[in-house]
């Protein structure tokens, strides 16, 4: 995807104003190599008009995009390098196959239009099915194939083209709650094995977390938040981040059923489609965990020491946060529990005061993450 004999600069980076009809973007982003970036943000934070950008669908009042050292816009000059040249693929809510063309033309579609002889194109197009599931299905037509199918075939034809920079726009939502665990480790997977630059658009902070490297909130129209994906959640700094920071996560390795931590603590729970050693992340909500004074006995659950950082009052709960205590793992930084404001006048608890979080392996799931 390099140009002539440039400097190669792989990767992604946009810098990109534009104002429409009252609402301003204004954002500077880059992606790494084999990174993927989860965008998040409410309705009308910018991420559609972003998408546009990037696709070739708009044209920023200022600004520039180049993907793998290749400048696809750059206002200055006047280069603007059209949606079909791009070398960016896209995989939609929506799959939208060509519905008169077979599951294999679907997805030589790219190669061929590329200039590729078809043969080269339909063994591309047949590695990729094989890759995401569907190979015996490659003479199918869409209208033979079920959601979960032409999604995966959508995923394939994406890649067919071997784009530098994948966009991935909710490409889960539309799926049915069966279909969504396979998609969403088939995606991980596939992504991480062709070490595929992507960026990801969504509103489900599970996908993110699965999926992406990194994340960034936008809202109207400007980043509030970067960085690793536990830090944002941990230490969310937006209304819309705190929202989706529902979530207690612990990252690890998966091992059994559970998870291990890098410090050697096991974590147990449910694992989702996640194989022996690869990374992973232990999930669940704070109002699974238990907070007691000391530490707890009796049946199989988690169980670590914190120190109380903050007490954050919820309407009818109380969300206390979590610090390590002296000497303790750095995970369990920012955990939350809910829990009555009765329970925190019976334990006593203030910011400092340590306490045990106990949360049962059966409220514990288990997903692979994203390397």
């Amino acid at each position: 995807m390099s140009s002539g004999g440039d400097t190669v600069e792989l990767g992604v980076d946009l810098s990109a104003r534009l104002d429409r009809d009252g609402f301003a973007l204004d954002l500077e982003l880059s992606v790494a190599p084999g990174e993927v970036l989860a965008v998040l943000g409410p309705n009308g934070a910018g991420k559609s008009t972003m998408l546009g950008i990037l696709s070739g669908l708009l044209r920023p009042d200022s600004g520039h995009l180049r993907v793998d050292g290749r400048t696809l816009l750059d206002t200055a000059d006047g280069t603007f390098v059209p949606p079909h040249r791009r070398g960016v693929g896209l995989l939609a809510q929506e799959p939208l196959l060509f519905p008169h063309l077979s599951a294999l033309a679907n997805v030589a579609f790219g190669p061929r239009a590329q200039g590729t002889p078809r043969a080269a194109a339909d063994s591309r197009a047949r590695e990729l099915l094989d890759a995401v599931g569907v190979g015996g299905l490659a003479a199918r037509r869409p209208a033979q194939l079920s959601g979960g199918q032409q999604q995966r075939v959508a995923l394939a034809r994406a890649l067919a083209p071997r784009p530098g920079l994948l966009l991935l726009d909710e490409p889960l939502a539309a799926l049915d709650v069966d279909a969504t665990p396979a998609m969403r480790t088939l995606l991980r997977r596939v992504i991480a094995d062709g070490k595929q630059t992507a960026l990801l658009v969504t509103h489900d902070a599970l996908d993110a977390l699965v999926l992406a490297d990194r994340f960034v909130v936008l809202d109207r129209g400007r980043i509030v938040e970067s960085g690793p994906a536990r830090d944002v959640l941990a230490r969310p700094r937006s209304a819309f981040s705190a929202r989706i920071a529902g979530l207690d996560l612990v990252p690890g390795t998966a091992e059994g059923s559970g998870v291990r931590t890098a410090d050697g603590t096991e974590i147990r729970g449910r694992a989702v489609e996640v194989a022996e050693g690869e990374p992973a992340v232990a999930v669940f909500p704070p109002s699974a965990v238990a907070v007691h004074a000391s530490r707890p006995e009796g049946s199989p659950r988690n169980v670590f020491p914190v120190r109380i950082a903050a007490l954050e009052p919820r309407g009818d709960t109380v969300r206390l946060r979590a610090a390590p205590v002296a000497g303790g793992p750095d995970w369990v930084s920012g955990l939350a529990a809910d829990v009555t404001p009765a329970a925190v006048a019976e334990l006593g608890v203030e910011p400092g005061h340590e306490v045990w979080f106990a949360v049962k392996a059966t409220e514990v799931a288990v997903h692979g993450r994203h390397a």
